[in-house]
């Protein structure tokens, strides 16, 4: 009796020693668009075999950050590869919102310089040795919205698109008709920055172009309402743990579903 106990406690400590060994990795990748070196984080959980589904995670407007580390970690989690990429270039990290504004307006201005950046940061994922390349996705946060829809309606190969306070207008609403997967937009009702009209805009556009499309809303949710260290509402932004927590739960549904 004695022997069967030692032998069942070596066993489940072997088995935990097993599990401790598995760990989710974060590994820094330089990469590049046209001369321009960029970095981002791919993100994955070791102890999986076999090919996994990737999604690229597009950052908010202060470029890659512990936010999107902390969004790749969890998808890791789950079972997915994760590339957090980055849109300004290797080095380029700004400091104060104004800086981040002047930023993120560059490529607002030139779609095609955003888009080029997250083809880059697509390709990347899908090269990897991880990633089943017929399972891909793009989320976006924020201005992260941007660069995922604009590649859907490149006509990327992307299973799903999901955008959270996402920047959702396009100068090109036409291109919508190439976007390939589903789209799922988790909103704030009461966000200022992308507002009520550019919604209903957008869900025009989704239509006219025959997407299969989705819009949540979340009553009294403001912009940037995923980030705990947002707290500005006479700005328009506002950490909202409820919506935060469901529209992770919807994001979660879709790519269960889907992917």
């Amino acid at each position: 009796m004695r022997m069967q106990f030692l032998f069942a406690a070596l066993c489940g400590f072997t088995c935990l020693a097993g599990s401790a060994q598995a760990a989710v990795k974060v590994q820094v990748v330089d990469y590049k668009q046209g001369d321009t070196t960029l970095e981002g984080w791919l993100v994955y959980d070791d102890a999986a075999a076999d090919k996994r589904p990737g999604i690229v995670v597009f950052p908010q407007w202060m470029g890659p950050s512990a936010h999107e580390k902390n969004t790749a970690e969890k998808l890791a989690q789950m079972g997915y590869v994760a590339f957090v990429a980055d849109i300004y270039g290797k080095g380029v990290r700004p400091d104060t919102p104004k800086a981040a504004g002047e930023e993120m307006g560059k490529y607002v201005k030139d779609r095609p310089l955003l888009l080029a950046r997250a083809q880059a940061a697509l390709d990347q994922l899908r090269q990897s040795q991880l990633v089943d390349a017929s399972k891909l996705a793009a989320i976006g946060y924020c201005f992260g919205g941007a660069p995922a829809l604009d590649l859907a309606r490149s006509g990327a190969p992307l299973t799903d698109i999901v955008t959270f306070h996402g920047i959702l207008a396009t100068p090109n609403p036409d291109n919508a008709k190439n976007i390939k997967g589903h789209v799922l937009v988790l909103h704030g009702a009461a966000d200022p920055i992308v507002n009520a009209q550019a919604v209903d805009a957008f869900e025009k556009e989704m239509t006219d172009g025959h997407v299969d499309w989705q819009v949540v809303l979340y009553g009294g949710a403001m912009h940037a309402f995923t980030q705990p260290e947002i707290n500005d509402p006479a700005h328009g932004v506002k950490y909202d743990a409820v919506a935060a927590q469901r529209s992770w739960q919807a994001m979660s549904d879709l790519l269960k579903s889907t992917l």
